[in-house]
């Protein structure tokens, strides 16, 4: 007597294609396919309740997304908060991400912002200070302030972009870098151009406006 369900034998039927990360996901083909990774930011309006930043990470951590920074904070509206992620990933791998954060609950809408878009980092730079006119100096030159002093030490503040958060660091070195924390990048889209906002539809505001594949470009203010 035959038992189970009718179908093909077992060698018949058919598999899906691409091959498995380490946690046992089958990785899309076209993933795999060599293209040139490139940097981008793209920015999350989610509902700002317990447990969301965690799913958003875990989804990265599953996935094996090659995130460089992630920051997250209020917004304008007590019940959203924003998530602003730089990854840098080839086209399909980039796709994937603003899929795979749609498919997430709390997520209302996922936007890659275009390259003229406002990004920025804080840094604070902790330096020894035996030659503190100079740093005062290198200090004035990134229009930096100093946050914290003693004889030994001088802590800086910088913003700006990426580009000159790095200027900056590697500037500093010569006097002797003791610790370093950066935030990673926030962003906001300019002008009246929505950064990541959901219509009454529920769907994004601005993918109208967004005709996809962006490529960065530097803003050294």
């Amino acid at each position: 007597m035959k038992r189970g369900l009718d179908g093909p034998e077992p060698e018949t039927r058919p598999t899906p294609a691409g091959r498995r990360n380490k946690q046992g996901i089958r990785i899309d083909p076209e993933v795999e396919v060599t293209h040139e990774p490139r940097r981008t930011v793209i920015s999350a309006l989610v509902e700002h309740e317990p447990g969301v930043l965690s799913d958003v990470s875990g989804l990265f951590s599953r996935r094996q997304f090659n995130i460089e920074s992630l920051t997250v904070g209020p917004t304008e509206n007590d019940d959203h908060a924003r998530i602003t992620i730089v990854v840098e990933e080839p086209d399909p791998g980039i796709d994937q991400v603003e899929k795979q954060l749609r498919k997430l609950v709390p997520v209302i809408s996922v936007r890659e912002l275009k390259p003229d878009a406002m990004r920025r980092e804080l840094a604070l730079i902790k330096v020894d200070a035996d030659r503190p006119g100079q740093v005062a100096a290198v200090a004035d030159m990134y229009n930096a302030k100093t946050v914290d002093s003693s004889p030994e030490t001088a802590t800086i503040e910088v913003t700006g972009a990426r580009q000159k958060i790095e200027a900056a660091i590697d500037t500093f070195s010569q006097f002797g870098i003791r610790e370093i924390s950066r935030t990673g990048t926030t962003a906001l889209a300019r002008g009246t151009d929505r950064t990541a906002a959901s219509d009454s539809t529920g769907q994004p505001a601005d993918e109208a406006n967004y005709d996809g594949q962006y490529t960065e470009t530097a803003t050294n203010d």
